[in-house]
């Protein structure tokens, strides 16, 4: 009889471990899903900024021609957005983009008639709103990694989880926060 309860106890114990085991992995792999989907939706908004920039910069250009380095720098700011390989070099290229956005839009300041061009309030407007939506997928991007990387911290999960294949992510910080505290100023 004290056998049985030695084996059931033991049995019990295991059923507990393993269900514990069991929902900690079923929920890390939830949160990885959820950063990575995060991510996602980061560089998308960071694809639509890029696309919208081409647009902007010929608004501008036919305005301002001889403002060739501005055209320049904001091009070289978009390639290096869309080839971001992680958080840390989307850090990077964010901080050049928001130099390279506050240049154009300084160039535009000068220029009344481009100010009341329809086509580039439009851009310019949708722009912003972008820049809103790339902050709004940053804050959800660092909520997903701050939940998964305490699940993996947390006792005793730290025991373990590494070995499982999990591991901390990256959060998105910019090096320059003050260069993206707020979109770029449209000012008339």
């Amino acid at each position: 009889m004290e056998i049985l309860i030695v084996i059931g106890v033991i049995v019990l114990l295991i059923v507990i471990i393993g269900g514990y085991l069991w929902a900690t992995y079923n929920s890390l792999v939830t949160l990885n899903v959820r950063v990575d989907e995060a991510w996602s939706d980061i560089t998308v908004q960071l694809k639509r900024r890029a696309d919208l920039i081409p647009n902007l910069i010929e608004s501008v250009k036919g305005y301002a021609a001889h403002e060739k380095s501005v055209f320049e720098d904001v091009t070289k700011a978009r390639a290096e957005t869309l080839n971001v390989q992680g958080p840390a070099d989307a850090a990077v290229a964010e901080n050049h983009m928001q130099a390279a956005l506050k240049s154009i839009f300084a160039v535009a300041e000068a220029y009344p008639q481009l100010q009341a061009n329809q086509n580039y309030l439009q851009l310019q407007g949708e722009l912003v709103d972008t820049e809103d939506k790339i902050q709004a997928s940053r804050r959800f991007y660092n909520g997903g990694v701050r939940e998964l990387n305490t699940k993996i911290k947390v006792f005793p999960n730290t025991l373990f989880v590494r070995s499982l294949g999990f591991k901390e992510r990256e959060f998105f910080e910019v090096t320059d926060s003050a260069a993206i505290a707020e979109p770029p100023r449209v000012q008339f």
